[in-house]
């Protein structure tokens, strides 16, 4: 229960003209006061009714929003903090206003597939990080024994491959080891988060493909061809199956083919536990503008085409799609040369995902409101987070954001705090920028830079 105006001296007021504000049907735009306290959002009111005594931000025009909730960072720490780690990233995260991210479980040394994996992912993040961070646990071939306990230490759910991880120590799962594992996370309620993508229509190809070292393979559309859509349509066919058999809830990290909506909708009217997320290099990039050459742009599965993209924005707004993060899945500048069969396959993008669906949202006519359902609320339910992240309520932690929706500006690599500057949204012409974040009521990125002290926290699941 949030104690009474009365009693609670208000430490920190938010105004603006433009505050998402809790409404029965989700969220609405309109003036508002943040009345902030203790780190929590004490209240959200008409601007007449903020305390006149305490210190005041007026945000004028600019959106007042919740922080994001990003459920898809690979931090990489430890082992593979030369790739990222969470000092850098949560740097980025600040910056791009998300306040919550909740790391993936492998691309670090060891990987969170154990209780001791997630205690030394905890130690590494242990007094790191600019933004609050929760973590993932992992599904792989043998560790049904370990997962209750990593549920009893609070992962938020537990991620799974179904092809190759790219990372040895991330094995790959079929349906035995998912079925060993699913019905503990069916009894638990935490989500399973599966790669969706299955071998054997992969494989199917690999025949007529050009060798290794091909030129051919310096051109993303041979990668496109290596990575059919059938072998994500043929994945979601088996979690959807899955989820049906055992109840338990799924999660479809980084949908990308258009051609398996149907199967998610169909799961959607037959009220299975099945959500699915989109990111967005997805709804921004199309394959036929990748020039020869960018390897930047790899990632699995692949950007696919114009019209495909085009079908996941209509499935993102009938909420066939339910969320978008980042699925920030960087490496060092090395691992990205070569050709696009040898080169690292991820996208860094963990700074940038606001201002990068918004340009394309507004585009097509969505209102920011959609943002605060997509890239807040929803990850934060995804998560189990929603009780305290997500939204501007009474109650909740005082993660606020003001968004410049009418900002136009192109990214320069010196304005990335990430580890490296290797992205494919350098150039790209952006609209809206994150004018300044507030961690628990206070302020820790201002004008595109950091500030203040590493204080975000460690976060548990308890539901």
């Amino acid at each position: 229960m949030v104690a009474s105006r009365a009693v609670v001296t208000i430490e920190l007021v938010l105004t603006g003209k433009r505050v998402a504000r809790a409404t029965g049907q989700g969220v609405a735009f309109r003036p508002g006061a943040v009345l902030i306290a203790a780190g929590r959002i004490v209240d959200v009111v008409d601007p007449a009714e903020a305390p006149s005594e305490a210190p005041t931000e007026d945000l004028g025009d600019w959106l007042v929003m919740p922080g994001l909730v990003d459920t898809h960072v690979h931090l990489n720490e430890p082992g593979r903090t030369a790739w990222e780690g969470f000092a850098s990233a949560t740097r980025a995260a600040a910056v791009g206003g998300v306040t919550t991210l909740v790391d993936m479980p492998l691309n670090s040394i060891p990987p969170t597939t154990t209780l001791a994996g997630l205690e030394a992912k905890r130690a590494a993040a242990s007094g790191n990080c600019h933004v609050d961070v929760a973590f993932w646990g992992g599904v792989v071939p043998g560790n049904a024994a370990d997962i209750p306990a990593l549920i009893d230490a609070g992962v938020a759910g537990f991620k799974s491959f179904l092809i190759d991880s790219g990372v040895e120590e991330f094995g790959h799962v079929g349906a035995d080891d998912l079925l060993l594992a699913l019905p503990i996370l069916a009894e638990a309620r935490r989500p399973l988060l599966a790669h969706a993508e299955l071998p054997g229509p992969i494989a199917a190809v690999a025949g007529r493909l050009p060798p290794p070292g091909d030129p051919a393979h310096e051109r993303h559309a041979t990668w496109l061809a290596s990575r059919p859509n059938a072998a994500e349509d043929e994945a979601v066919a088996l979690l959807v199956a899955l989820c049906r058999s055992t109840g338990a809830p799924i999660h479809v990290v980084h949908h990308c083919s258009a051609s398996s909506l149907d199967t998610l909708l169909r799961a959607r009217h037959d009220g299975l536990p099945l959500s699915a997320e989109t990111c967005p290099h997805y709804l921004h990039f199309a394959s036929e503008d990748i020039p020869d050459g960018a390897t930047q742009y790899k990632c699995a599965p692949p950007i696919r085409d114009r019209d495909n993209r085009e079908q996941l924005w209509e499935a993102l707004h009938a909420g066939v799609l339910d969320a978008v993060v980042s699925d920030h899945s960087p490496c060092t500048p090395q691992l990205k040369r070569g050709d696009f069969d040898a080169a690292w396959g991820g996208i860094a993008g963990l700074q940038l995902g606001l201002s990068a669906i918004w340009s394309e949202a507004s585009a097509r006519g969505h209102g920011p409101e959609r943002l605060v359902e997509w890239m807040c609320a929803a990850p934060a339910r995804l998560a189990g987070l929603d009780r305290r992240k997500g939204k501007l309520a009474a109650g909740f932690d005082a993660d606020v954001i003001a968004f410049d929706p009418e900002a136009r500006w192109q990214l320069q690599p010196e304005a990335l705090h990430h580890r490296h500057d290797v992205t494919p949204w350098i150039g790209e012409p952006m609209r809206g920028r994150v004018r300044a974040t507030w961690l628990r009521g206070a302020q820790v990125a201002a004008a595109g830079q950091p500030c203040g002290e590493p204080t975000g926290a460690l976060l548990t699941r308890t539901d």
